[in-house]
């Protein structure tokens, strides 16, 4: 019979995965809700800032709750709450109210995601072996799965409705973990401080990275090597697929050369990609930038939450104030390269972000508590 952290692992995989569908449902519906509104490109703007803020206000916070009610009761409630808030979306009568919904939409996404990854931390730990990486390529999986998905669906409703259930039917495998009294919450809002908050940064150089590609590569190919619109659309597929490839297969690569490791090797190859963007002579030469861009950056993220579990006091804690930071770089990214665009040039605004992975390539070794391969799996709880 499988053991309880085996079960454990496969259920948090299944939580990602409805995380990354749920995620992937709303943005394959976002042109239906904007003509059903009759929404301009400057009030969809508006409206799609919301999620982040949502998201970024509510991170810090998140940590006393998943401490107070226990990991396993708080991933299951607020993977249920970002499933069925995606499902009612399409519900909105109007701008204000859509801004609303997705405020709050925002809201259960980040505090979902904080509850999850500290679940896999937990998981990792009992385990004893990376499993960080894999799971941040099961949401990459659930994503391209629920944008097919819900692109054909009548109704968000449905998605919403069926994402919950398996959800919360997959939460209950997970680990057991007891609440804490309410005076022994810890701190009611979570900022990275000392280790934790060097953690944050090398995540948010790579959020910011991984934002700015995907936003811009294909913008890049059109504007800069005169690109067509199938060449340009490669450029994001290209980056995405090797995002998502490289994090399905990076738990298999730190397991054998360590966190630091990989994340040293992952960077020198985001660094030539980042080279090879910025002295593109040729389309298809940038779309292999790209790629090998998503590559570079595709572990950073998963490890730097592992990190970061590892290191504070408690997973929820210490990967909320990772998260709030590392996350708002992705807010933060598209703006920023535009302006940095504007002022000086796309080729510039990518050297900019290549200087970024060379920080994070150079910063490798403050990752190196997520390097767990060494240590011996905590004992399963089902033989406790």
């Amino acid at each position: 019979m499988a053991s309880q952290v085996t079960r454990a692992r496969w259920a948090v995989a299944t939580v990602f995965a409805v995380h990354g569908a749920a995620s992937g449902s709303f943005a394959s519906r976002i042109p239906w809700i904007a003509e059903n509104l009759s929404l301009t490109e400057g009030t969809l703007g508006l409206a799609l800032i919301m999620p982040a803020v949502g998201s970024l206000s509510s991170m810090p916070f998140t940590g006393r709750l998943v401490q107070r009610i226990g990991g396993r009761a708080a991933t299951r409630i607020l993977i249920a709450a970002w499933s069925l808030a995606v499902g009612v979306l399409a519900l909105a009568p109007n701008q204000w109210a859509l801004m609303g919904m997705l405020l709050l939409a925002g809201v259960t996404a980040g505090t979902a995601d904080i509850a999850m990854n500290a679940e896999g931390v937990e998981v990792e730990q009992r385990l004893g072996r990376s499993i960080m990486s894999s799971l941040h390529g099961m949401w990459s999986v659930g994503g391209l799965l629920g944008s097919g998905v819900g692109a054909a669906a009548a109704y968000l409703g449905v998605m919403g409705v069926l994402l919950a259930v398996i959800g919360v039917t997959a939460g209950h495998w997970l680990l057991p973990g007891a609440p804490v009294p309410a005076a022994g919450d810890g701190p009611r809002f979570s900022l990275p401080r000392g280790p934790v908050l060097v953690i944050g940064l090398i995540g948010f150089a790579a959020v910011f990275a991984e934002g700015a590609t995907a936003d811009w590569c294909a913008v890049y190919l059109r504007q800069i090597l005169a690109a067509g619109e199938g060449q340009a659309a490669l450029a994001y597929s290209m980056f995405a697929l090797a995002m998502a490839g490289g994090r399905l297969v990076g738990d298999a690569v730190v397991r054998r050369f360590g966190a630091v490791g990989t994340v040293r090797a992952a960077g020198a190859v985001g660094v030539l990609g980042g080279v090879l963007v910025v002295g593109a002579w040729a389309p298809l030469v940038g779309v292999l930038g790209f790629g090998l861009i998503g590559l570079g950056v595709a572990v950073v993220v998963p490890l730097a939450f592992s990190a970061a579990g590892h290191t504070g006091d408690h997973p929820a804690h210490a990967i909320a104030g990772v998260a709030t930071v590392s996350y708002g770089a992705g807010l933060a990214a598209p703006g920023l390269m535009g302006g940095i665009a504007h002022a000086t040039s796309l080729p510039f605004s990518f050297a900019l972000v290549t200087g970024l992975i060379v920080i994070v390539t150079l910063a490798a070794g403050r990752l190196r508590a997520a390097e767990i391969s060494h240590r011996q799996p905590l004992p399963d709880p089902a033989s406790a």
